[in-house]
């Protein structure tokens, strides 16, 4: 969330900032100056009254008690008195409203993210590796996947409906693969501190990352059959959610930063408003496996520590030795807590086209304050916002995707990348009885 104080100060910058987004989203700002100018007649209203009921106040004590004149003036400050309490009901009003609405507003893009409406405005800032070699027609990973018998989408959809697959044999064991060989080059080269968050999580949680309220129909939530609980849950998104709320309403010590997380975890999202996008495959579904990064940094240290996380993601798909490329999303493409992102795309044979495998983005403070984590400089420095980042590092099931397409051979069967061969006890993906 924008701190309201920065923004009501510097209005017409932050509307600039946001217009770069797009013009809607500059426009969420004309209702909070008008919330705005409300508040500060409330606030300058009840100022007036207050200085009037201290003068009535003293006037009073001056007074003979249980004279005519001391009971009138006693009376009109009950008068005051109630006044003062509904401007101070007015003005809280206002402050809700107004932090409604914030609550709304995305984030303001970093000076250096490039202008642009869409992904037609991204910009491609590396390239690595090249396109398999081979001149025979490559098929789409889901016509290879059950061909070898990796994959059955039909009894996926028989249990859960469309969006759901069925991992089978080598199948099953190339998801428990890849995430065993992510976690253990984060954890042991990169450095993270591998955690296993719960899959549910309240309201709030969704609230600190920005995927509630204004992204609520993505999600997946659970009735509410225990009237003493008091909430709902909702299943998570991605690990973002309960790994960045780990430290919500914490002040932590600069000492102790970074913090560094990477967990694995099944991801639920309701894919609201994609309809036939990608129904075929494992490219869009309402259940998948991520391996999630996340980061908690001061603000000095964040934009290298936006590089550094990008490029620890990046390991993942050059230890597998898979064709990708880096982009930098303009104002436009990025998502609603973020003020940059790169995203990493992989080359899909089959569709001659890249990708999107990992997105790694930096939030500023914009998390941090709608979780309210901060940290202190030193024991008598007034607490400050962390900075937090976070990136998938890599989405299961893409990565999958991309094995099946950039490995296949010509004889129809796979070749299993050379670091994962230890991991699933193969060094080929064949039909097997």
């Amino acid at each position: 969330m924008l701190d309201l104080r920065h923004t009501l100060e510097n209005l017409d910058a932050v509307r600039a900032a946001l217009s770069r987004r797009s013009a809607e989203a500059a426009g969420l700002l004309a209702e909070i100056d008008t919330l705005a100018a409300e508040r500060r007649a409330a606030i300058t209203e009840r100022e007036t009254l207050a200085a009037r009921k201290n003068a009535e106040s003293d006037a009073m004590a001056r007074l003979p008690k249980g004279s005519p004149e001391f009971t009138a003036r006693r009376d009109e400050l009950k008068a005051l008195s109630a006044e003062q309490k509904e401007l101070d009901a007015r003005a809280e009003a206002v402050e809700r409203r107004i932090a409604r609405v914030l609550e709304g507003v995305p984030n303001t893009p970093h000076a250096s993210v490039p202008d642009g409406a869409d992904e037609a405005g991204n910009v491609v800032v590396k390239v690595w590796g090249a396109p398999p070699a081979g001149d025979f027609p490559r098929l789409p990973h889901h016509e290879i996947g059950e061909r070898l018998g990796l994959l059955d989408f039909a009894r996926g959809s028989k249990l859960s409906g469309s969006r759901f697959t069925v991992q089978l044999g080598a199948g099953a064991k190339l998801t428990r693969a890849l995430v065993q060989l992510m976690l253990d080059m984060h954890t042991g080269r990169h450095g993270y501190t591998e955690v296993l968050p719960p899959l549910l999580v309240k309201g709030d949680a969704l609230f600190g990352t920005g995927n509630l309220p204004k992204f609520e129909k993505d999600l997946f939530k659970t009735v509410n059959d225990n009237p003493d609980r008091g909430y709902e849950l909702y299943l998570i998104p991605t690990a973002e959610v309960p790994v960045t709320n780990l430290h919500a309403g914490e002040i932590l010590d600069a000492s102790a930063l970074p913090l560094t997380y990477a967990a694995h975890t099944p991801c639920f999202r309701s894919e609201a408003g994609s309809y036939g996008r990608d129904v075929r495959g494992m490219i869009r579904q309402h259940q998948f496996d991520k391996v999630e990064i996340v980061q908690f940094v001061s603000p000095e240290a964040a934009e290298e520590a936006h590089e550094r996380l990008t490029r620890d993601a990046e390991a993942v798909l050059e230890a597998l030795g898979l064709h990708y490329r880096r982009v930098l999303l303009c104002a436009g493409d990025m998502g609603f807590s973020s003020q940059k992102t790169y995203d990493l795309e992989v080359w899909l044979p089959s569709e001659g086209a890249f990708r999107e495998i990992s997105s790694c983005s930096w939030f500023g403070d914009f998390q941090a304050r709608r979780a309210d984590i901060r940290y202190r400089r030193s024991p008598k420095d007034k607490p400050s916002f962390v900075h937090t980042l976070n990136g998938s590092a890599l989405a299961v099931g893409r990565t999958i995707v991309a094995i099946l397409e950039q490995y296949q051979r010509a004889d129809g069967k796979v070749d299993v990348p050379a670091a994962l061969s230890p991991y699933l006890g193969l060094e080929l993906l064949e039909r097997r009885a």
